[in-house]
C-alpha cells in the first residue's frame, strides 16, 4: 500500500454529511487522502493543518458560498479547484470558472466522472513540476507582443517583467493557441487537447476561459488583437509568436 503522504490529498468542502461521506469513501477506496469540511470557517482551519493537491467545493453553501471560497484559494494560490453545481445551473458554473475555477461536476454526479475529472486535473497540476516530454522539452519559451510564456516554470510574464496568475487551464490554453499560431483552433481541438475530452461539446467553459485569458493579456478583451474569435471555426493566435529552444 501507498505510504499516506505519498497519496493525493483532496479537500472537500460540503455541507451535506452523506455526500461528504460518499465522497470520502469514493476516494479513499481509490487510493487518494480526504479531508472533508462543511463550511468556509472549517476550511480556513483544514489549509492551516495540512497541505492539499486539489479542493472539491460546492456553490452551496452556508454563509461563504462555494464561489467565494473560490476566490478565497485563488487569491492565494493556484490549487485546482473543481466545483459542484446544481444540475441546469449554468450561471453558477460560468461564475466559477470566471473567478479560477479549472473545472466543476454538476449534481447528481456519477462518482465514476468525479474520479476521472479529478485524476485528469492532478495529472495536468502535476506535468508542470515534472519534466516535460521529449518533444515539448527542447520548447524553452515563446515570447509574443513583449509577453513571455516560460514553458517549464508555467509562468507568463507581462513586458514589464510582472508575473501573471494563470490557472492551469489558462495556461494550457494560451499554449495550445500560440503553439498553432497562425492556425485557427477549433472548439472541439481545445477541449480535447486542454480538458482531455472530459466535457460535452455544448460544454461553454472553453468560451468562458478564452474571455478570461483575454482579459489578462488583451488592452481591449471587448476588442481582441491577440487571441480571435474566428466565426464558426474556433479562435486564432493572431499575432506573432517567436518560440525559443533549449540546448540539447
Amino acid at each position: 500500500m501507498r505510504a499516506m503522504e505519498d497519496r493525493p490529498h483532496i479537500l472537500i468542502v460540503d455541507d451535506d454529511r452523506d455526500i461528504r461521506r460518499l465522497m470520502m469513501e469514493l476516494f479513499d477506496e481509490r487510493g487518494f487522502r480526504v479531508t472533508a469540511v462543511a463550511d468556509g470557517a472549517a476550511m480556513a482551519r483544514a489549509f492551516a493543518a495540512a497541505k492539499f493537491d486539489i479542493a472539491i467545493l460546492d456553490v452551496m453553501l452556508p454563509g461563504e458560498d462555494g464561489l467565494e471560497l473560490c476566490r478565497r484559494i485563488r487569491r492565494e494560490s493556484n490549487l485546482p479547484i473543481i466545483m459542484l453545481t446544481a444540475r441546469g445551473e449554468e450561471t453558477d458554473r460560468v461564475v466559477g470558472l470566471e473567478l479560477g475555477a479549472d473545472d466543476y461536476v454538476a449534481k447528481p454526479f456519477g462518482p465514476r466522472e468525479l474520479v476521472a475529472r479529478v485524476r485528469a486535473l492532478l495529472r495536468r497540476s502535476r506535468e508542470a513540476g515534472e519534466t516535460p516530454a521529449p518533444a515539448r522539452a527542447r520548447l524553452s519559451r515563446m515570447t509574443f507582443d513583449g509577453w513571455v510564456i516560460e514553458m517549464a516554470r508555467r509562468e507568463l510574464r507581462a513586458p514589464d517583467g510582472a508575473l501573471v496568475s494563470l490557472t492551469g487551464t489558462e495556461f494550457d490554453m494560451l499554449v495550445v493557441l500560440a503553439e498553432r499560431a497562425p492556425s485557427v483552433v477549433s472548439r472541439d481541438q481545445l477541449l480535447d487537447l486542454v480538458r482531455g475530452r472530459t466535457s460535452s461539446p455544448f460544454d461553454r467553459s472553453i468560451d468562458v476561459s478564452i474571455s478570461r485569458l483575454r482579459k489578462k493579456i488583451e488592452s481591449a478583451p471587448e476588442d481582441p488583437r491577440i487571441i480571435r474569435t474566428v466565426r464558426n471555426s474556433g479562435y486564432v493566435f493572431a499575432v506573432p509568436v517567436a518560440p525559443e529552444y533549449a540546448s540539447p
